[in-house]
């Protein structure tokens, strides 16, 4: 009897979580296809086919929802991935590999999220607050990163946020989408360019 109640409440945790993943995928899809403003709570239960009530218990709020779908796009990109080639590397080169690998993941698998979120900002506090979060978090692991190589290991004239300035102006949604989709690059040869020109412009020669 006691196993049989142990397997019910894994049971009762693994609905818990398959409904809230089938609810933030039916969130992202009506967030990018209809926009942030005319998508209702009420619109992202009927896809995904549950209660309004069950949508805030998981939730809270639209807002709740969008970190929720930030926080998944984090692991879509395999962010233990970076923090393990970021540890084991052993140049700055292999550095700016990891990271460039990691924001193709992130741009190749929810690259439409980003630029959505990014987009809502501009009229959407909780939004632009949540951007605004993200890309200083992002700047912040790049400063680490930048401060622990060894002096002068930048390009002569380049401090650590100039670097990381270089890094967001060639590293972001916008030159990724122009090059895959207008361009017709595959994501890996956008990665492999990415970790060059990093390297051409950030790295002493």
């Amino acid at each position: 009897m006691a196993d049989r109640r142990r397997y019910d409440s894994l049971r009762r945790l693994a609905q818990a979580k398959q409904t809230r993943a089938e609810i933030a995928d039916a969130a992202r899809r009506l967030f990018v296809t209809h926009g942030w403003a005319t998508t209702t709570v009420r619109d992202v239960a009927r896809a995904a086919e549950v209660s309004v009530p069950t949508v805030y218990a998981a939730y809270q709020n639209k807002a709740g929802l969008v970190w929720a779908l930030v926080d998944a796009a984090d692991l879509s990109a395999d962010l233990p991935q970076m923090l393990h080639e970021l540890e084991s590397g052993a140049t700055p080169q292999a550095h700016l590999a990891a990271m460039a690998g990691y924001d193709r993941r992130l741009f190749e698998r929810a690259g439409d999220l980003v630029a959505l979120i990014r987009e809502a900002g501009r009229t959407e506090p909780d939004l632009a607050a949540l951007y605004r979060q993200a890309r200083e978090a992002a700047d912040q692991t790049r400063i680490q990163v930048f401060s622990g190589w060894p002096a002068g290991t930048l390009r002569a004239g380049l401090d650590v946020q100039q670097a990381v300035d270089i890094y967001a102006a060639l590293c972001n949604v916008d030159v990724y989408t122009t090059l895959t989709v207008e361009r017709g690059w595959p994501p890996d040869r956008v990665e492999h360019w990415w970790t060059e020109a990093l390297a051409r412009e950030l790295i002493r020669r």
